[in-house]
Formats: C-alpha cells, structure tokens, sequence
C-alpha cells in the first residue's frame, strides 16, 4: 500500500523513512532543502506536485519525522496526529525551552555538574532548524480511524519513544501491516528518552516502564509487517519485540548489580554502563540509566532518595 522513501537528514541516526500512498504522505522528514527535494523527487515518480497532497500523517514530534509538513500544509494539506504531538508541533521552540529549564535541573539532580547540564540541554537547539512549527487540522486517538487511498487506517497511541507517539495499522494483501515510527526498529533498539511532567511541577512520566508494558501489548496484536522509521521493515514483529524486551530486561540487570556494589547516582550508572561519553550522547545515557531505574523501582527492588540535594539509589 506505502511506498518508503529515504530521506536524508543531518542527524547521526541517518536517514528517515517517510511512506506515500495515494494522496497522503507519513512522516515527512526535516525540514531541510535536501530532505524536501527528495520527497520532491518520489512525488514526481508518481506524477504529483506538494499542492495535490491532501493530508499529512505524523507518527511522532521529532524534527526528522515532522519538519516539513508546515510546507505541506501551506499548499492547502491538512496535518494529522495526536493530541500531545499537536501541543509540540504547533510550537516546537517552546517545547523546547521547557524541556531544557526542566532538565538542567534534574540532571544535576542526577550528579551531573550544573555547568555540564546547561551544556548539554542547549544542544538540541541545532534541531530548531529542521523542525519548523505547524498547526494540527486533526487530532486522533486510540480507535480512530484515518482514511489514505480509500483504505481505512486504526491508529493507536503506543508509549517509550516520544510524547504523542501513535501508530497506523491497516490490512493489505491478506496481511496485517503497521507504520510504527520510531517505537520498533529493525537493528536498533529505540532509545526510551526521558521525557518532563506533562504539566510544570507534575511527575515525571516513567518511560521504560510504560514502553515495556506497549510493546507487550503491540506484540500480541497480531501484525504482519512493520515499516519502521528508520532503515529496513521488520518482518517478524512479534519476534523483534521480544529481543528488545530481552536486551530491556537485560539492561535492567546490569544496572542492578552496578546499584549492589553500593549506593549510587543515575550519572554513576551512566558512567558505570558507557564510560566516559561525548557530551552529545549524555541525553541517551542518561535516559537509558534513569529508565533502568525507574523499572527496578517500579518492580520494588531499589529505593530511591535524596542526598545532599542528589537523587541516590539503594538495593530495597
């Protein structure tokens, strides 16, 4: 039914795969000349200009996945996604600046050097750039239904790799297939980033925990196919979805016996797992430590206080 096409862009996961099926482009790329003038260059294979496309579909508010749909929609598209991705599209900037003041303070919270907090969280302003802001015409939830070439797609909201991430399943040639975006990847186990509280001076979401309990239930829905994001389809979605809950549970261990040896922070356990990372890594890191942690808390296995204004964790 969709047709992948590559998109370059300039980030370090490579290029982003953006699918076509009649009128409706998903995931349209960054928004860079170089990535428009590709998706260009595949709407002409199929004898069409950007003003015939009539709906935009975004599986998530990452720059690489939604930065050129504002052009879409100012050629007459309208732009689908869910609530939350809506929020954070129609002023990414903002999105922004709230995640940066929230997570200068919780990583020195975790024992990083305020100096090196501040560094990191201003990093992400190169993403600006690709990530033009657009309004949302239509915002769907679990059980909606969105239609693309005369066929009926079932979106669903899945959780563990960005806020308002969803997916659209559908039927085609007896098969059950699915456009996941970056939830399920083919050789690359997606990063769960950290996500702040929904709401200023709310909790902050515990995204592994709530991504494991996704792909548990994404894994017994039956798909045939998944086309992913980035690089290669999964062909065997149930089987790929357990090696990631397999490498998950697997994580989670190591980072148990790194907390036995004694009390520790999530930077001790960032630098226990990766060593001594580039700046430019510190926000996976960090998001893959605090994950793990939060899934033995959840599970009652670590306790979690706070010591001298740092968060330090304890075998139960």
């Amino acid at each position: 039914m969709f047709t992948r096409v590559s998109i370059p862009t300039p980030f370090q996961v490579g290029a982003v795969n953006a699918y076509v099926a009649g009128r409706t482009v998903v995931d349209p790329g960054p928004d860079s000349e170089e990535a428009w003038s590709r998706l260009l260059e595949a709407l002409e294979a199929r004898e069409l200009v950007p003003e015939d496309v009539t709906q935009v579909l975004v599986t998530h508010p990452h720059p690489d996945h939604f930065g050129l749909a504002a052009r879409f929609r100012s050629e007459g598209a309208r732009v689908i996604a869910t609530p939350d991705a809506a929020d954070i599209m129609e002023d990414f900037g903002a999105r922004l600046r709230y995640e940066q003041s929230y997570f200068a303070d919780f990583f020195e919270r975790c024992g990083i050097s305020r100096e090196t907090a501040e560094a990191v969280t201003q990093l992400p302003e190169a993403f600006l750039a690709y990530a033009q802001s657009v309004a949302t015409d239509r915002t769907v939830e679990s059980d909606d239904t969105v239609t693309v070439d005369d066929e009926p797609l079932t979106v669903d909201e899945v959780t563990g790799h960005a806020v308002g991430e969803c997916i659209f399943s559908y039927d085609t040639d007896g098969r059950r297939e699915a456009i996941v975006g970056d939830n399920v990847l083919g050789d690359i186990t997606p990063n769960p980033f950290l996500q702040p509280p929904p709401d200023r001076g709310g909790q902050r979401p515990r995204v592994l925990p709530a991504f494991n309990d996704s792909l548990r239930w994404l894994r017994e829905q039956g798909h045939d196919r998944f086309l992913t994001g980035h690089r290669e389809p999964v062909e065997s979605p149930a089987e790929r979805i357990d090696v990631i809950l397999e490498e998950h549970d697997q994580r989670t261990e190591e980072v148990a016996d790194i907390v036995s040896e004694g009390t520790t922070t999530p930077a001790d356990v960032m630098t226990a797992l990766f060593g001594d990372l580039p700046a430019t890594e510190y926000f996976s890191g960090m998001s893959e430590a605090v994950g793990h942690l939060d899934v033995l808390e959840a599970n009652g296995r670590v306790e979690k206080r706070a010591s001298g204004g740092v968060f330090v964790y304890g075998l139960q």
